[in-house]
């Protein structure tokens, strides 16, 4: 028998106890204290490992990149808004709208993004991952190469909207998706891969602006429109790949062996999404929604949501207001996003290396929230130190949201009820809480160096350190009462902590 062979025989045996109890728990999944052994407690085989390896290969780098573009393509206006505004040929100029229209044109992709996010989690389940995905990327990539073609504020708010509908269903699918394949501790650092290739997006939003602001006015289009135009287009090509390349779930992967699938559901048998399970029902819904520790959740991640949408749209304006004009300001937001793509993968693979999430996401809420005060409190003068703390504070609020992604995850149970849980914590943290953060970098505030943007996304990553410390004693309060309540010589699902 080979190593390879014998390896798979003693996964079969160790975890033959965990399936059945899945089967149990997934159809019964209101008994939350249910006591199941501790999927966590076995030690990766060699085996296991080969096929964690192989499915890494294959989902992260495909999931990352969907992200990529669909950051891309949101947060471009940022840079359209001012692209050649030296020569007054800027998206704002040339459509002819005030600074209070171009915000609510900012606001309303988070109207559609709110509204689509929770439909699109079931139709995601329906329709599979990967049809329902390359759907979604094909629409949002023709949107964006759509707004290259308007001309005033009615046609920009028209074509945010629908971005916001068809970008909705993407975040907190993929974050959803994620579960059908990995168990608890392996989630942070993906979703934080995922998560993090916003920050590259925004690094390389910048350069792409730059370099495509050098050929404005070529074949009598402006910058901004070929920024659209150019940045929609990959996202319409790739979606046919995703389509065709990106897997569904375990059991149904052909490049996977027998052996493989057999391991990849026995590994996810107690704590991961079942791609056979059913869809969401009436009984499920109300549950979650009545299941209250969620919302503690729900409110840290509204909290977070202010400075991610603030720094995605505002981040050109506010280096534009260090001293920097132009392109010159595209090419200085590289760095604050390059460095929180290192940080926010190093945060989470200790969170979930050290099953600590909660106090991974307190600890960079609170780097971040410093950074943002300090650069309330400098003088507007003082460039080269507040753009230190931009780097900082850009840093510490990326670095939080994969742990506490990834901590949502791993304390729901049942299938129906994580891509539920997943699609509201989005909808009510990124939809309803990212509104407020299109409007704290008020315009006449930037020769004083944008205090209330800084101040207020100060204040709110403060509210999710505290609020993450909150959650991480009730979850250690909640463990003890499981343990104390365990039957002798059991090991009981516990919360992730």
């Amino acid at each position: 028998m080979s190593d390879h062979e014998a390896s798979i025989d003693v996964e079969k045996q160790q975890l033959q106890q965990q399936q059945a109890l899945s089967e149990n728990h997934e159809n019964e999944h209101d008994k939350k204290d249910a006591f199941t052994p501790d999927a966590t407690a076995l030690a990766p085989s060699a085996a296991e490992k080969a096929l964690l390896r192989r499915q890494d290969k294959r989902i992260i780098p495909l999931s990352a990149s969907i992200y990529f573009l669909a950051y891309l393509d949101r947060s471009n206006i940022g840079n359209a808004k001012v692209l050649n505004s030296s020569t007054g040929n800027d998206m704002q100029t040339e459509t002819n709208t005030t600074s209070y229209q171009f915000t609510i044109a900012l606001m309303i992709f988070l109207i559609g993004y709110f509204l689509f996010e929770v439909p699109s989690n079931i139709l995601l389940k329906k329709f599979r991952p990967s049809r329902w995905l390359a759907f979604l990327m094909f629409s949002w990539g023709l949107i964006t190469i759509g707004i290259g073609g308007v001309h005033s504020y009615a046609q920009i708010t028209g074509v945010r909207f629908l971005l916001g509908v068809f970008e909705a269903g993407l975040f907190p699918g993929l974050v959803y998706y994620l579960t059908f394949w990995y168990k608890t501790d392996e989630r942070s650092v993906r979703v934080a891969f995922i998560l993090a290739s916003a920050t590259l997006a925004g690094a390389f939003g910048g350069a792409i602006a730059y370099g495509v602001g050098h050929i404005n006015g070529a074949r009598g289009l402006s910058g901004w429109r070929w920024l659209f135009i150019l940045e929609g287009i990959p996202s319409v090509l790739s979606s046919l790949l995703v389509w065709f390349i990106l897997p569904d779930y375990p059991e149904t992967a052909a490049w996977l062996s027998e052996d493989e699938r057999a391991l990849a559901a026995r590994r996810l048998a107690v704590d991961g999404s079942k791609g056979s399970a059913s869809g969401l029902t009436w009984r499920d819904a109300r549950e979650t929604l009545t299941d209250w520790r969620l919302y503690g959740h729900y409110a840290i991640y509204f909290a977070v949501s202010l400075p991610f949408s603030s720094l995605s749209l505002f981040t050109p304006s506010i280096v534009s207001g260090l001293g920097y004009k132009d392109l010159q300001a595209q090419l200085l937001t590289v760095p604050p996003w390059a460095i929180a793509y290192v940080v926010s993968i190093l945060n989470s693979w200790s969170g979930d290396h050290f099953n600590a999430r909660g106090l991974h996401c307190a600890g960079a809420a609170a780097v971040g929230a410093a950074g943002f005060l300090a650069s309330a409190l400098l003088s507007p003068t003082a460039y080269a130190s507040r753009y230190g703390t931009l780097i900082v504070g850009t840093s510490g609020a990326f670095a939080c949201i994969p742990p506490m992604l990834g901590w949502l995850t791993s304390n729901m149970w049942s299938t129906a009820s994580i891509g539920l849980a997943v699609a509201l914590n989005v909808s009510i943290g990124a939809g309803l809480g990212q509104i407020p953060g299109v409007w704290i970098y008020k315009a006449e505030e930037a020769a004083r160096g944008y205090p209330t943007g800084h101040g207020v996304n100060s204040a709110m990553l403060f509210i999710v350190a505290i609020g993450a410390i909150c959650l991480r004693f009730f979850y250690g309060a909640k463990n003890k009462q499981v343990l104390r309540a365990a039957p002798e010589g059991t090991s009981p699902r516990l919360y992730a902590l």
